[in-house]
């Protein structure tokens, strides 16, 4: 599916939440893809401006273009090996907060799908239990209102799109979401209301445990 329009937000151009020899934690807005398109109009990106004011920066784990939230880079190749073997090993954590159309009746659970990516509909990923790749999400209700849900998701491993379609399975989309949600919960917002608010992971040098918070902007 090719990106209509692209026109990522400029303000604030490089929001950097921690920074240090080995590693930088970023905080990506709405709209900015993780790493650079294919198409020339699509260059600008989280991994693109990182790389402006640190040439080494590389990209260790992405998040989808609709989502904001943080993420993490290294700033060399033993950092890089590092982190990229704890996302590899399901050692980091991360933790999202969506608002998702309708009432969610349970106050929290879990799903174990198996996705695999919609070929002839692509980007779209799909449950499918015969090819599908293991995913599992824990999610826990925040907040009930009228016509929407607050929860918070824990994906234990990182699917492309798993939490969107995770979401989509239990009947309740996340709002704002261009490619899975309909009608109401579509228009319900102009972005996609999912951010990845907290990041953890041992440093590459120190082994120390590191834990980042973002604020949720919806």
């Amino acid at each position: 599916m090719a990106i209509l329009n692209y026109s990522p937000p400029m303000s604030p151009y490089l929001h950097i939440n921690y920074q240090d020899d080995d590693i930088l934690v970023l905080n990506k807005p709405s709209g900015l893809l993780s790493v650079p398109g294919k198409a020339k109009e699509h260059a600008d990106s989280m991994q693109t401006r990182a790389q402006k004011v640190f040439p080494t920066a590389t990209i260790v784990h992405r998040l989808d273009m609709a989502t904001s939230g943080l993420m993490v880079m290294a700033l060399n190749k033993p950092a890089h090996r590092h982190i990229s073997k704890q996302f590899e090993l399901r050692e980091t954590a991360k933790t999202y907060q969506a608002i998702v159309f309708g009432t969610v009746q349970q106050d929290s659970g879990e799903i174990d799908l198996p996705l695999i990516c919609d070929w002839p509909n692509r980007p779209k990923q799909m449950v499918d239990h015969e090819r599908g790749k293991k995913a599992l999400t824990h999610w826990r209700v925040l907040e009930r209102n009228t016509k929407t849900t607050r929860v918070e998701l824990k994906p234990v491993t990182g699917r492309s799109h798993q939490l969107r379609v995770h979401m989509l399975s239990m009947q309740h989309p996340i709002i704002g979401d261009r490619l899975y949600a309909q009608d109401q919960a579509l228009t319900m917002s102009n972005r996609l209301n999912l951010h990845g608010m907290f990041l953890s992971f041992r440093h590459p040098v120190t082994e120390q445990i590191l834990g980042f918070e973002s604020q949720v902007p919806f």
